[in-house]
């Protein structure tokens, strides 16, 4: 572990699993920006998805390889877990369980014997509710690091918006389903009957601001042993959240009510194959709503960049070259 003292915390290299992917992307960005030294646990064949990969260290080798995950955490003086999936493969080897919790363990295991004290963690909005595979194994994950002696910190954001750079987001994966489909947005409902349909509410956060809370956690002491609930500025309904997006792609959108028990039915014939939009777990999610406060952003010192126009100008249509 290094001992060179750049922060007020002492850290100075930042171990991150999950480091290539979206949100991890911009949590490099974020931390070469605030004089932190990333070193990236790298699947062989990734390595042009970091883009700043000069700056970095980066160890090749994959979660499940426990010599790499040692040598990520012996050469840093934080880590952070930021592996994460919105849908599971089993038939792949590609499961909540596996990714989320499992080798979430492996990594906290590695940070104890390396002795590095600092970890944090990302998990979700609404996980304790434990409604599917989904949040339980991103629960469990919290419960094991909770009860291991590190100085953890658990970041639990809403939905996540932003430039995706090539890679999954939130706004351009329902542009691109949704909005651009021929077919009527669906406005989902429980029961038969249409009350309330569209009505669950959201919290929209900017990636960037939550890679921010991370940076801001590293550099303050007062955040270890704590769990922060990451929202935007607004708490809006899932119509309202289509109506924006369809707005951002300059056009308008007709809407109509879908009842979930007849998209969950077809989920459940169809969800095993990656081409169908949408699992069932995700409908049981978006009903539920994930909605939460700007406050712990607020108090970690940052703005929190509304889901506008100007948020979500990376889904203006662009003319052809």
């Amino acid at each position: 572990m290094t001992t060179a003292q750049t922060t007020a915390t002492g850290i100075q290299s930042v171990g991150v699993f999950g480091g290539t992917g979206y949100v991890g992307s911009y949590l490099v960005d974020a931390l070469l920006a605030q004089g932190f030294h990333p070193v990236l646990l790298v699947r062989p064949g990734s390595e042009a998805r970091v883009e700043q990969r000069d700056r970095c260290t980066l160890v090749s080798g994959d979660i499940d390889d426990e010599a790499a995950i040692r040598q990520v955490a012996e050469a840093s003086d934080a880590l952070i877990y930021n592996i994460g999936i919105l849908r599971e493969f089993p038939q792949r080897g590609i499961s909540f369980h596996g990714l989320q919790e499992e080798a979430a363990r492996r990594t906290m295991d590695a940070a104890v014997a390396a002795g590095v004290r600092r970890f944090l963690l990302m998990s979700a909005n609404g996980v304790e509710a434990g409604l599917t595979p989904y949040q339980r194994s991103k629960h469990a994950a919290e419960r094991y690091l909770q009860g291991l002696e590190l100085d953890w910190t658990i970041f639990r954001p809403s939905v996540l918006f932003g430039d995706p750079r090539g890679r999954m987001e939130f706004a351009t994966q329902l542009s691109a389903e949704i909005i651009d489909s021929p077919l009527p947005a669906p406005l989902f409902h429980n029961g038969l009957l249409p009350f309330g349909a569209g009505n669950f509410t959201m919290s929209p956060v900017h990636v960037a601001d939550v890679a921010a809370a991370f940076v801001a956690a590293l550099r303050d002491p007062a955040t270890i042993g704590k769990t922060f609930h990451l929202g935007g500025p607004e708490t809006i309904s899932w119509r309202e959240i289509l109506t924006r997006l369809a707005a951002a792609r300059g056009r308008s959108k007709l809407m109509l009510p879908a009842p979930a028990l007849g998209v969950m039915a077809a989920a459940a014939l169809l969800d095993r194959f990656e081409s169908f939009p949408i699992t069932r777990d995700q409908v049981r999610m978006l009903l539920v709503g994930n909605a939460c406060a700007p406050d712990d952003l607020e108090a970690l010192g940052i703005d929190p960049r509304p889901f506008s126009a100007d948020g979500l100008h990376y889904l203006e249509p662009r003319a052809a070259a």
